[in-house]
């Protein structure tokens, strides 16, 4: 049975064998013209600058063209150095693309490359409300939550502060308060969807206001920011990909997560009793309070010296062999 993607390799194999062939003859041609251009232009080379020395206009022309020429050709030349010293401080820091603008052909090769990236991985993810990026099926991540190996989610808590700060912080008026809650309730009520058809789903709900919005594909981390009275979805986007290089930004971003992730005090969603479930370093349930009532006053001291527990490997142990024997 052929593949989906047998017939698109097979036209771009293709593509490549004539482009080739193209330019083998291009190349045959421009060879064997050779000496017919250089005996006519032999020929007739004196005849031609003897009409064309005393045209004091044409030579000012020829002049002025060739410094214009010239000028574009250096500006070229030192914009591609430039560009080239950007390109290697992206590599270095693990940077693989960057989208600045939502425009549709941008949209559509975001959806693609995440659809790709979190085909049967795990997929982790902070976001503020998650109602368009994963709720909505034109969302970024519908389809690869429903596809993924596992998913950790962590959204604002409805009831708490910082979902009522970062809506009141938008300027656009139809985001209220209000339809901030209702959007993550409805991005609750899917992954509850997802979690009943046997779907390994987790969602943790935080109090603060968001910082970042990070989504990591397996080996690739996309994030943004949440810049006050701005939508986080006209915000560029980078995308960072896991490697051996010690400065890649990948292994700092993914431990920020479990970090948060880990956090004692941030509370996990029981999709069946609708409760929010606490637990302590060991990761044992230490109490329990109803999703709607808020968040119930935890000594702080049980998370001053925590380290996450995660059965997920963290980013030292992905990335050898540069891991260093003992942490800073």
């Amino acid at each position: 049975m052929l593949k989906k993607g047998f017939p698109r390799r097979i036209i771009k194999s293709t593509a490549r064998i004539l482009y080739h062939v193209l330019l083998v003859a291009l190349s045959a041609g421009i060879a064997f013209s050779l000496p017919i251009t250089v005996s006519f232009i032999a020929r007739n080379f004196l005849a031609y600058w003897s009409l064309v020395e005393n045209e004091k206009i044409f030579l000012m022309s020829v002049e002025i063209a060739l410094a214009i020429l010239l000028i574009l050709f250096f500006n070229y030349v030192g914009r591609s150095w430039k560009d080239g010293r950007f390109a290697k401080m992206a590599r270095g820091a693990g940077m693989v693309y960057f989208f600045s603008s939502r425009g549709p052909l941008a949209l559509r090769r975001i959806k693609r490359l995440k659809e790709v990236q979190g085909f049967v991985r795990d997929v982790l993810v902070i976001s503020s409300t998650g109602y368009r990026t994963f709720v909505d099926p034109k969302g970024d991540l519908h389809k690869v939550l429903q596809n993924c190996r596992e998913a950790k989610i962590m959204l604002l808590n409805p009831h708490g502060v910082g979902a009522r700060s970062r809506a009141n912080s938008i300027l656009d008026p139809n985001v209220t308060p209000e339809n901030f809650n209702e959007q993550i309730k409805k991005s609750i009520e899917f992954l509850k969807g997802l979690k009943a058809i046997q779907k390994n789903v987790k969602l943790k709900l935080y109090e603060n206001s968001p910082l970042l919005k990070l989504v990591i594909l397996g080996d690739y981390i996309w994030i943004k920011h949440y810049h006050p009275g701005l939508d986080v979805h006209s915000l560029p986007e980078f995308v960072f990909e896991h490697n051996q290089t010690p400065g890649s930004l990948y292994a700092p971003l993914y431990q920020y997560f479990l970090t948060r992730w880990g956090d004692l005090d941030i509370p996990e969603y029981d999709f069946e009793t609708e409760e929010l479930v606490y637990r302590d370093e060991t990761g044992n349930e230490r109490v329990r309070k109803r999703f709607d009532e808020g968040q119930p006053d935890i000594p702080q001291s049980a998370a001053d010296n925590f380290i996450p527990k995660t059965d997920t490997p963290t980013p030292h142990d992905r990335l050898q062999p540069w891991r260093l024997s003992s942490p800073e």
